[in-house]
């Protein structure tokens, strides 16, 4: 188990999802995997800072210290790019972009602890699509309402129809593809570098953690954000 979830513990590195725990539903073979175990250490990590936050707030000091600062400034950025994107519909979004931002940046930077990032698995970054996808569904229907929806889909022309549904569906498998390709692509070269390297790999690639894992990780995340933040933006235009 342990060369399966740990990343670097050793030259014998495998980038692979593996099972861990079989059991059966209905009938059918079902897996406990080395990302779901990857997941809820990435879930325990969060619930913890976020409980630990929203004590510290509820007893805030009107000179804050220094956990203190940083709750709000998580907080202060995490609003300040959502109303810089949606503007007056931010208050209905921040909850939502802020919770998957959290998320996907833990998972992303978690390769620097030794995990295999649990958004370096397809059917995790999918999920994420779907729910991104979902949401821009539902506020078309909500704010354009069936007709709008109709009307976009025939511009400009009506046999153009086909092409713009290929379009919308689309919209799931590249954002959740961009995240996923990323990522694992990382780890992929970072799995690399300790199973050719060996013992040599001891120090030096903490310089190629600092960009797979945080920058490339922060960049990937803040870009599946904003797409999520646009796409949801576009389904309140009733124009």
């Amino acid at each position: 188990m342990n060369n399966a979830i740990l990343m670097a513990s050793d030259a014998d590195i495998d980038i692979m999802v593996h099972g861990l725990i079989s059991y059966e539903v209905f009938g059918q073979t079902c897996w406990i995997t080395t990302t779901h175990v990857c997941l809820l250490i990435v879930m325990i990590i969060l619930i913890g800072f976020f409980i630990a936050a929203n004590r510290k707030i509820s007893q805030a000091k009107e000179v804050p210290d220094g956990f203190q600062n940083v709750v709000e400034l998580i907080v202060e950025k995490l609003d300040g790019m959502v109303q810089s994107v949606m503007g007056v519909n931010s208050p209905k979004f921040v909850n939502y972009i802020s919770t998957i931002f959290m998320f996907i940046l833990m998972s992303n930077i978690s390769g620097v602890f030794g995990l295999r990032p649990p958004t370096a698995d397809y059917g995790v970054t999918f999920a994420l699509g779907i729910m991104t996808f979902g949401t821009i569904w539902f506020n078309k229907f909500k704010h354009q309402h069936v007709s709008g929806v109709v009307k976009g889909l025939c511009e400009p022309w009506v046999f153009w129809i086909p092409i713009n549904i290929i379009s919308e569906l689309a919209v799931p498998v590249s954002l959740s593809l961009r995240l996923f390709a990323n990522v694992l692509s990382g780890t992929i070269i970072m799995a690399l570098v300790y199973g050719l390297l060996g013992w040599i790999a001891t120090f030096w690639p903490s310089v190629l953690h600092v960009y797979f894992d945080l920058f490339s990780g922060a960049i990937q995340t803040y870009v599946f954000c904003m797409l999520s933040m646009t796409f949801i933006g576009q389904a309140f235009d009733t124009e």
